[in-house]
C-alpha cells in the first residue's frame, strides 16, 4: 500500500495532455523550414512543440480543426506607426499613429516594428505608453531625429540628428530597438542618411530609409549603390517618386546594383511591382488604413493579384522581415520558437485593390484571418472555430476557454437563460 500514492501520482502525470493547443489539418507554409504541405502544429508553454503530418488529438488539451485553411507563422510587419496617445497633432509621434492591438491580430499580425515614430528623446515615453502595454510584440526603428516624427519642422532639424545619443539609446534597449530610421527629409544634404548609418554602425543594427524629397544633390542611385550598407533597408521601394523607375518605365539599374550589394527593398505599401521583393509591410497609420493599404492582409492579397505565389507572399511577410530585423526566433514554426501562429482563409471571388493614386487592380483571391495565436494563446478568432456551439453547453454556462490556450474569453458571467 505504501506504493499507492506514487502509483496514483505517476498515473496522473501520464494522463496530462502533452500539448496545450493543437491546430489540426491545415496547410502549413513555413518559409524558413521549407514546408508547404498539410501538417499539424502543436503548442506547449507558449512555444511551438511539434509540426508533423498527424499528431494524435488525444495528446492536446485543445484541438482546433483548421482543415481547408492555411497555417503560417505570425505575420511580421516591419513598417508601422503606433506611437499613439501623446496628443501631438499631425505627427506620427501622436495623432497620426494607431494603437497596435486594435489593428494587428485581426490581420494575423503578431509582431510589428514602429518605423521611426520616436527618437532618442521620446523613446522612453513610447516604450512606457505603448510597447510595454501592448499584447502585440512591438519593436522599433529609432529615428535619427531626437524628437522623432513630430512634423516637418522637427524632422528637418539637422542639429537634432545625433548619432551618439541615438546609438546609446538603441544599445540600452537592444531587445526592442531593431534599427535606425531616417525619413521625410526635404533638404539637399546627405546628413540624415550619414548620421543614421553612423548610429547604426555604433549600435550594430540596420537603418531604414524613407528618402523624403527627391533632390538632384543627393540622387537615389547613390543611396542604393554607395551610402547604404548590406542589410540596410530602403522602404517605399515601389512608390515611383524617387527614380525607382528609369525614363523607359523599367527598374532603375541602380536598384538592381543596390540589391546585389545586399540592400533590402521593403514595400512600405508602394503602388507598383518588381520581379523581386524582399519584405511586405504596410506603413500602417491613420491615413493608410482607410485608403489603398487597409491592412497587412490586403497588401498581401494585392501581391497575390499581381502574380506572386502564396508561398512567396507568406515568406515575405514572415521569415524575410524577421531576418531583416535580426529576430530570427520569429517568422517561423520551428520547435522552440515563440508560438505566434496565423490561420488564414483564401477566399475566391471578385475583389479590387487600389494603389496610392486610387487606380484599381482586379483580383480573384483575398486573404482573411480566421485565427491568431500569440505566445501560444488565442488572441483573435473570427468565426469562433476554437469555441463550442452554445446549444451544446449547459444552461447556465460561463466561459468556455482555458488559460492554457485562451486569452480572449471574457471573465466568468452567467449566460442568458434559454427560452
Amino acid at each position: 500500500m505504501k506504493f499507492l500514492p506514487t502509483l496514483l501520482l505517476t498515473s496522473a502525470m501520464f494522463a496530462q495532455p502533452s500539448y496545450d493547443l493543437l491546430l489540426k489539418g491545415g496547410h502549413v507554409i513555413d518559409g524558413k523550414n521549407k514546408i508547404s504541405a498539410v501538417r499539424d502544429v502543436a503548442i506547449r508553454d507558449g512555444k511551438i512543440a511539434e509540426v508533423a503530418a498527424d499528431i494524435p488529438a488525444a495528446r492536446a488539451a485543445k484541438v482546433v480543426d483548421v482543415s481547408g485553411l492555411y497555417v503560417t507563422p505570425g505575420l511580421v510587419d516591419i513598417h508601422v506607426h503606433v506611437y499613439a496617445g501623446t496628443g501631438k497633432r499631425g505627427a506620427y509621434c501622436g495623432d497620426n499613429s494607431v494603437y497596435p492591438d486594435g489593428f494587428t491580430f485581426r490581420a494575423g499580425v503578431t509582431t510589428v516594428a514602429d518605423a521611426g515614430s520616436s527618437g532618442w528623446r521620446n523613446f522612453p515615453d513610447f516604450k512606457d505608453r505603448v510597447i510595454d502595454r501592448s499584447q502585440t510584440r512591438v519593436l522599433a526603428f529609432l529615428n535619427i531625429v531626437g524628437a522623432g516624427m513630430r512634423g516637418a519642422k522637427f524632422e528637418n532639424n539637422l542639429a537634432d540628428m545625433e548619432a551618439g545619443p541615438t546609438a546609446d539609446m538603441a544599445l540600452r534597449h537592444k531587445d526592442v530597438i531593431v534599427g535606425i530610421k531616417t525619413a521625410h527629409y526635404t533638404g539637399p544634404e546627405w546628413t540624415p542618411v550619414e548620421r543614421a548609418v553612423d548610429a547604426g554602425a555604433k549600435a550594430g543594427i540596420p537603418i531604414m530609409v524613407d528618402f523624403g524629397d527627391n533632390r538632384a544633390e543627393r540622387p537615389s542611385s547613390d543611396l542604393w549603390t554607395k551610402k547604404l550598407r548590406p542589410g540596410d533597408i530602403y522602404t517605399h521601394c515601389f512608390s515611383g517618386l524617387r527614380n525607382e523607375l528609369d525614363a523607359s518605365g523599367h527598374v532603375n539599374p541602380a536598384m538592381l546594383e543596390g540589391r546585389r550589394r545586399g540592400v533590402i527593398f521593403d514595400v512600405g505599401h508602394g503602388g507598383g511591382s518588381f520581379a523581386w521583393r524582399d519584405s511586405i509591410s504596410t506603413d500602417l497609420h491613420i491615413g493608410s488604413m482607410n485608403s489603398g493599404m487597409k491592412d497587412m492582409l490586403n497588401v498581401m492579397s494585392k501581391f497575390l493579384a499581381m502574380g506572386l505565389s502564396m508561398d512567396d507572399v507568406i515568406l515575405r511577410s514572415t521569415w524575410n522581415p524577421a531576418r531583416e530585423i535580426h529576430h530570427e526566433e520569429l517568422g517561423n514554426l520551428s520547435p522552440g520558437s515563440p508560438a505566434d501562429v496565423t490561420v488564414l482563409r483564401l477566399e475566391t471571388g471578385d475583389f479590387g485593390y487600389t494603389d496610392m493614386y486610387g487606380a484599381r487592380l482586379r483580383g480573384k483571391q483575398k486573404l482573411v484571418c480566421e485565427l491568431t495565436v500569440r505566445n501560444g494563446k488565442v488572441v483573435y478568432d473570427l468565426n469562433g472555430i476554437t469555441r463550442p456551439d452554445w446549444e451544446a453547453l449547459p444552461e447556465n454556462y460561463t466561459q468556455t476557454g482555458d488559460t492554457r490556450w485562451d486569452s480572449i474569453t471574457p471573465a466568468r458571467r452567467t449566460a442568458p437563460r434559454r427560452k
